[in-house]
């Protein structure tokens, strides 16, 4: 059983030595995702449109895996401010309903790149 690397252009390209995905077995796992568009600009607006970009990257880079975001089984959320828990929160549950959803660890931290708001890295099955 080997790796491979998952890559789409239809998420924001890798701006250093990783990939955007590895799937090994019957899983994958993304790298966290930052609200990049495709043309590696940052998203305008506050905590919410982030949110929502950063999902819609995640679910480019899933897609490519041949998985989705219903396969995800874990979700890290990594926070600038964790005042923005409740906006997060909003548009995330728009993706991941609770009956649903995928365990999740959600943290604040000093700083994430290009400094976003917010990154969400995932676990899913393939």
């Amino acid at each position: 059983m080997g790796k491979k690397i998952i890559k789409t252009d239809k998420a924001t390209l890798p701006v250093g030595p990783y990939n955007q995905a590895v799937s090994i077995g019957d899983l994958v796992y993304t790298a966290g995702q930052i609200p990049l568009d495709k043309q590696g600009n940052m998203v305008p607006g506050g905590i919410k449109e982030q949110t929502k970009q950063v999902i819609d990257n995640l679910n480019a880079v899933l897609t490519a895996a041949g998985s989705s975001l219903e396969k995800v089984v874990k979700a890290t959320v990594f926070l600038k401010d964790l005042n923005d828990f409740a906006g997060m929160n909003e548009v995330y549950s728009q993706y991941f309903k609770s009956e649903t959803a995928p365990a999740r660890s959600t943290l604040q931290v000093a700083r994430i790149p290009k400094d976003s708001l917010v990154e969400i890295e995932v676990v899913a099955y393939i």
